[in-house]
């Protein structure tokens, strides 16, 4: 299935850090900035969480819900939350299953070698559950700024 603007996104259910399994329809209601990254403690995913962290309250103020995503497990996540004081909830995805829904699980390429892993992105999902905006290949400087005005300037 090809992922596109417009049409409903794909649902989900995963540990979150928070304790619960969480289910993405269970957001209805909330604007949802679901972003995917391939790594916690690494420096571009660092950046990009202590971004989304800053700019939480911001988020909270337009109805939005920031859900990050990575293959780490559960306590890899609560490390990575209480070293960075983050305010949101990771999500666990280590069998890949909602990156592959997201069209973000792919063939990566460092050093000469190949591997599967996270591309990098980014998914803003209204408050019906509809994909609206994506960010794919994202580049970590400024993204999380981009992402709230889009969210201010799009989204009721």
């Amino acid at each position: 299935m090809v992922l596109e603007i417009g049409q409903v996104a794909p649902d989900f259910t995963c540990e979150a850090t928070n304790g619960e399994t969480v289910k993405l329809s269970d957001f209805r209601g909330k604007n949802v900035v679901l972003y995917f990254y391939p790594k916690d403690m690494t420096p571009g995913c660092t950046t990009q969480a202590c971004d989304f962290r800053d700019y939480h309250k911001n988020f909270d103020e337009v109805n939005a819900v920031i859900l990050g995503v990575s293959p780490d497990p559960l306590d890899r996540h609560h490390k990575f939350i209480e070293k960075h004081g983050l305010p949101f909830s990771l999500l666990s995805d280590e069998n890949h299953e909602i990156a592959e829904a997201y069209g973000v699980w792919k063939l990566k390429k460092n050093f000469g070698k190949e591997y599967m892993g996270i591309e990098r992105s980014t998914f803003v999902i209204d408050k019906e559950g509809v994909l609206v905006k994506e960010w794919r290949k994202v580049k970590v400087k400024e993204h999380v700024v981009e992402a709230l005005e889009y969210v201010k300037n799009n989204l009721k």
